[in-house]
C-alpha cells in the first residue's frame, strides 16, 4: 500500500491528483478509468480541504491499494476533520433545471456515479471515505 500523509489545502491538490496517477501507471490503468478516478480524487480531496478543518488546516491521508479478484483500485482518505458522512445526505434530483435544485451535493453524487464503490465510516476521531474502482 502506498501512502500521501499532506496538509489539506488546494495549494496540495496537484500533489495528491500526482501521487494517485503515479500509482495508477504502475496497474496499467486504463485510461478512462484513471479520468475517473482523477476527478473523483479531486472533489474528495477539496471538500476535505474547504470544510473538515475550517477555519483551520489539518492533515490528509491517502492510500492507494490494489485489490485482486476482481482487480480493482481503492483509494482512501483519512483526516481529522469534524464528523461528516458525504453519503449520508440524499441525491440531488439531476432532473430538475439547476435553478430548481438545492445547493451542495452534485460532485459527491458524481463520485458515487462514478466509482464501483464509495463507502464512508467514522472510527476513532477520524472520517475514513474509501473508492474503488474496478480495473
Amino acid at each position: 500500500m502506498a501512502e500521501l500523509r499532506i496538509e489539506a489545502t488546494l495549494d496540495n491538490l496537484d500533489q495528491v491528483i500526482g501521487f494517485v496517477d503515479e500509482q495508477l501507471e504502475t496497474v496499467g490503468c486504463p485510461m478512462k478509468t484513471e479520468i475517473q478516478l482523477n476527478v473523483a480524487v479531486e472533489e474528495i480531496f477539496v471538500n476535505i480541504a474547504h470544510y473538515a478543518y475550517s477555519p483551520d488546516v489539518g492533515e490528509a491521508l491517502i492510500q492507494f491499494e490494489v485489490a485482486e479478484n476482481p482487480r480493482a483500485v481503492i483509494v482512501t482518505f483519512t483526516d481529522n476533520g469534524i464528523h461528516f458522512d458525504p453519503l449520508a445526505k440524499p441525491d440531488p434530483d439531476v432532473t430538475l433545471s439547476a435553478e430548481e435544485r438545492q445547493i451542495g451535493g452534485l460532485g459527491i453524487y458524481m463520485v458515487k456515479k462514478s466509482m464501483d464503490e464509495v463507502t464512508y465510516f467514522y472510527r476513532d476521531q477520524q472520517n475514513v471515505l474509501k473508492l474503488k474502482k474496478y480495473l
